[in-house]
């Protein structure tokens, strides 16, 4: 079944997923690492140090890591896993953290058991404004990734006063299974009541953890 071309400003995102594995994803399946070299359910103890700087304990930044081997270190959450934020290094990614040319905040969950349970990914609502401004469109990317059939997908409405940022008022929330993972990507855009013309809700938040059987 042939997939529906993508219009150019997609296609090019796509083209830049170099942060996700390159091997294609099915609707029925998905076999690929997640992010890079990680893939949900690998044990901890097989995440590269290389690539990666910056650990910090999510829930508390001033707790910094010396690296994955210390995950440990970070207070469990009611689940049992530890929420543990890192970046890129520089020296392999000259553009900073970023995923499929967006900036991006980055946090691995690591269960009791030492293996990685999830991983969240979202846009950084710091980055340069023409940047931010496509944050929203980093959610079609991952959707691609895993498969374009399958999601479920419903629509918020707009709240008092806010309007819409070039013609576009979207509130989204899209979920799937597939292969093992419990998927959530939501994509917000819109201007709340408060905010002058360079400041607006710009984001994607992508959320992959291990399905629950």
């Amino acid at each position: 079944m042939r997939r529906p071309k993508l219009p150019k400003v997609l296609a090019a995102g796509l083209l830049a997923w170099t942060a996700l594995a390159s091997s294609p994803a099915r609707a029925e399946e998905f076999s690929g690492n997640d992010l890079r070299d990680i893939r949900l359910g690998m044990a901890a103890g097989e995440l590269s140090e290389s690539g990666y700087v910056d650990f910090y304990c999510a829930i508390d930044p001033k707790h910094t890591l010396a690296g994955w081997k210390n995950w440990r270190d970070c207070p469990a959450s009611a689940s049992g896993a530890r929420a543990i934020r890192f970046g890129y290094d520089p020296s392999t990614s000259r553009d900073g953290t970023m995923v499929a040319g967006h900036p991006a905040i980055l946090t691995l969950l690591i269960d009791d058991t030492g293996h990685v349970a999830g991983l969240q990914i979202e846009t950084d609502p710091k980055a340069r404004l023409y940047l931010r401004k496509k944050a929203f469109l980093l959610g079609l990317q991952a959707k691609s990734r895993y498969g374009p059939d399958g999601w479920a997908c419903t629509e918020g409405q707009p709240g008092a006063g806010d309007q819409p940022v070039g013609g576009i008022h979207l509130k989204e929330r899209c979920t799937k299974t597939i292969s093992g993972r419990s998927l959530v990507v939501e994509r917000n855009l819109f201007r709340r009541p408060d905010q002058d013309i360079k400041n607006f809700v710009d984001e994607t938040r992508i959320s992959i953890l291990r399905a629950k059987d």
